[in-house]
């Protein structure tokens, strides 16, 4: 059928919506248990992926990638749920790893500050104040950790197909709407869709393995072919280089072709 991912901020009944979706679907409902895939396959502790999603980048990661070698390993455990399809995605940053599929509904939940402090105020037995500071700080670090990834603010409402406010519209009423809005023909899963997700998990596995020759490389995938754009300096050998990229990813399944590009670092 198809894909649905829902970002939402902290106390904003998202992960109660999309159990209720999940529910009337009959869609597998997906969140952290991502983070533990990913964990146990790519032997990373837990808590370094969580930190790798929801905090800010430091001068450190942004020199020695660590912050895209957890994204990476994560981004193939969440490519992996959304290619068995009828799955529902809650949480932060799930819509970016599929935001050009066909059949994805990317839904954006949202709820006014108030409500959120009074939620946050009663389950940690805070002081109002103490609620709204741990709300802001939340939100805040999730812009930071989405621009600089993607260059793209969470909160924007053109990324997402449905902004649904939590306040006279209830968590019922939100399942409600995002069941009928799946069910449109927009949303139905194609064999070509189907294909793209396919590829893009090909892709996912090959940026990964060749996360520790080169960091910093773009992998696009159609059909079977590999396309890799690596920067490269004048002081590297570049047919070593190539050799190695192409030996790797070749042992990756689903690969049948790899195609090359170098470009030169600029300063």
């Amino acid at each position: 059928m198809s894909i649905i991912t829902i970002s939402r901020g902290s106390y904003s009944k998202g992960k109660e919506v999309t159990e209720k979706v999940c529910e009337r679907l009959g869609y597998e409902c997906i969140a952290r248990d991502a983070l533990i895939d990913a964990s146990k396959e790519f032997n990373i502790p837990e808590i370094k992926l969580v930190r790798a999603i929801h905090d800010a980048p430091t001068i450190l990661q942004k020199i020695n990638y660590s912050k895209e070698r957890y994204l990476s390993y994560l981004q193939i455990a969440m490519l992996e749920r959304f290619q068995k399809d009828n799955v529902a995605y809650h949480g932060l940053g799930g819509h970016f790893f599929i935001k050009h599929i066909p059949h994805v509904l990317k839904v954006r939940i949202i709820a006014d500050i108030e409500d959120r402090v009074k939620l946050e105020m009663e389950r940690e037995g805070i002081s109002k104040k103490e609620a709204l500071q741990i709300l802001k700080n939340d939100d805040n670090e999730r812009r930071k950790w989405s621009k600089y990834l993607y260059g793209i603010d969470t909160s924007d409402p053109s990324l997402y197909d449905l902004v649904i406010h939590i306040h006279k519209i209830t968590s019922d009423d939100a399942a409600d709407i995002i069941c009928h809005t799946v069910r449109l023909e927009h949303f139905k899963t194609t064999p070509e869709s189907q294909k793209a997700v396919d590829m893009l998990l090909i892709a996912a596995r090959v940026k990964a393995a060749l996360m520790t020759v080169k960091p910093d490389i773009e992998v696009a995938t159609e059909n079977g072919t590999v396309s890799i754009t690596v920067k490269t300096t004048e002081f590297e050998d570049e047919k070593k280089l190539r050799d190695k990229i192409e030996t790797i990813a070749q042992r990756v399944p689903g690969v049948t072709k790899v195609e090359i590009h170098t470009e030169p670092y600029s300063l």
